[in-house]
């Protein structure tokens, strides 16, 4: 949901837009051609976390927590619109607590019993957490020396908006642990 989002409102945006080197809010920026899309976007990828931190017993409830209020945070990302220039506290505080929470998610999730499904092991779930940690960092790094903040951004949100899929579906290949409550 959230790539269809940015590549249909980069369109709508046209040539002045590079996605290599301008971040995602610039497409939810108010003003931009293709504000209502990302705007969309983000708030449905929010729901789809919420729903998603709701259903997934079988993960352990500070992940759930965690991933819950990191869809939480993408829906207030696409409440508070960055302005058509420069930057935004609000807009950038609620990025940060999403990213964060999202990033986090994966280990707080984590169920140490040997016969868990494998997307809520210990090693993909801390490995998970290190890549979108890792991104994130290039993210930061990319945006201080205005260099490729765009493609460093979509690759932490790509693997946050991935990891539930993976969780989910490694859990659906486990019915009966997907029964069990969660702690």
């Amino acid at each position: 949901m959230l790539v269809a989002g940015w590549t249909i409102a980069a369109l709508l945006e046209g040539p002045a837009y590079d996605p290599a080197t301008q971040p995602i809010s610039a497409l939810a920026a108010s003003g931009s051609a293709g504000f209502w899309v990302m705007t969309a976007a983000l708030a449905a990828l929010g729901v789809c976390h919420m729903i998603t931190a709701l259903g997934l017993r079988p993960a352990a409830l500070p992940g759930r927590v965690a991933l819950g209020a990191g869809g939480a945070a993408a829906f207030v990302v696409a409440l508070l619109p960055p302005p058509s220039s420069g930057g935004s506290l609000r807009h950038g505080s609620a990025v940060a607590v999403g990213f964060t929470l999202l990033a986090v998610w994966p280990v707080l999730a984590a169920d140490r019993r040997g016969a868990a499904p494998w997307g809520l092991r210990p090693m993909p779930s801390f490995t998970a957490t290190a890549l979108m940690f890792v991104s994130a960092a290039w993210f930061m790094i990319e945006m201080h020396y205005d260099g490729a903040d765009g493609a460093a951004e979509r690759l932490v949100t790509a693997l946050q908006s991935f990891w539930p899929f993976v969780v989910v579906a490694s859990c659906l290949r486990r019915p009966r642990e997907a029964e069990e409550p969660s702690r």
